[in-house]
């Protein structure tokens, strides 16, 4: 009885800690991970979102647009064309640019060069001063015409002191800096210009250079206003200006081919030089201003 008592006491004993022995295979498992609590950003009214940065503003090179389009750009054009003139007798003009130049270097300038050696420049400066006193009826009526007062008073003023003091012309002690009177360079195409005749198109006559149809009605008008051209014979007016166009080539020598020897084509560079020297002269409201030299060659 005794030993079945032990034997039933051992087995619940043995029972009892079987019961509580941790499982091998529980503690071989991997733990469980514990849920992820996902972070939700809650943004405050009070919080203000700060605006997207303005657009970069790009400035326009082109100036006064307005609905109707670029307007400078309009008058640059209008400007621009303003310095063309047609040019519908280019093969007739080139050959008499190609006639002049060759007239200028095989006759004019031999001559001129000569003549430059015999006489001193002192004497042909005086020549000069003397056809340019000459042709005061031209410059003072021109100025009259076009209501230029200022340079008609200058122009009567000049040919007093000059006639006078100035021995017939041949010096010019109005230009000096007491008296400051200054030439004006007023011719009647200019008049016509300033009442607004356009030049029309280009010419180029044989012995008289670059010219347009205004131009040539102007050198006509300004004939007859030309003393000289009264003189009789007819051959005697003609010398007279042969002889004034030789002595100032002879001070001129080097303008014509500093000119030619710089432009790629001679003809466009004296039609364009010669076109812009005649719209600046016309664009000095009446020639208020005192002569320039146009930079064209003159033969």
């Amino acid at each position: 009885m005794k030993a079945f008592s032990f034997s039933v006491l051992l087995f619940v004993l043995f029972a009892a800690g079987c019961a509580h022995s941790p499982d091998p295979a529980a503690s071989l498992a991997p733990p469980i991970a514990p849920p992820q609590v996902q972070q939700v950003l809650v943004v405050s009214d009070s919080v203000q979102i700060p605006p997207p940065p303005p657009e970069m503003q790009v400035k326009s090179e082109t100036k006064n647009v307005d609905d109707y389009g670029d307007i400078e750009v309009l008058e640059k054009v209008s400007e621009e064309a303003k310095d063309e003139i047609a040019d519908p007798l280019e093969p007739f003009n080139r050959a008499m640019y190609h006639f002049n130049d060759k007239l200028y270097f095989w006759v004019l300038k031999p001559v001129a060069q000569g003549y430059r050696k015999v006489v001193p420049e002192a004497a042909r400066v005086c020549v000069s001063n003397f056809f340019a006193n000459l042709a005061f009826p031209i410059r003072f009526v021109n100025c009259l015409l076009q209501a230029n007062f200022e340079g008609a008073a200058s122009e009567l003023g000049r040919f007093t002191v000059n006639t006078l003091w100035g021995i017939g012309g041949i010096l010019d002690p109005a230009s000096s800096k007491d008296i400051n009177l200054s030439k004006r360079d007023e011719d009647f195409g200019q008049t016509l210009g300033v009442y607004g005749l356009g030049q029309g198109f280009f010419i180029y006559w044989p012995l008289f250079g670059p010219s347009s149809p205004r131009d040539t009605v102007g050198l006509i008008g300004d004939t007859f206003l030309n003393p000289y051209s009264y003189l009789s014979p007819w051959y005697a007016s003609t010398g007279t200006w042969v002889y004034e166009k030789m002595n100032d080539t002879s001070l001129k020598i080097g303008d014509y081919e500093s000119l030619k020897g710089a432009a790629i084509d001679p003809y466009v560079a004296i039609r364009d030089a010669y076109v812009q020297y005649r719209l600046k002269k016309i664009n000095r409201k009446g020639g208020n201003t005192p002569t320039e030299d146009s930079g064209l060659p003159k033969k």
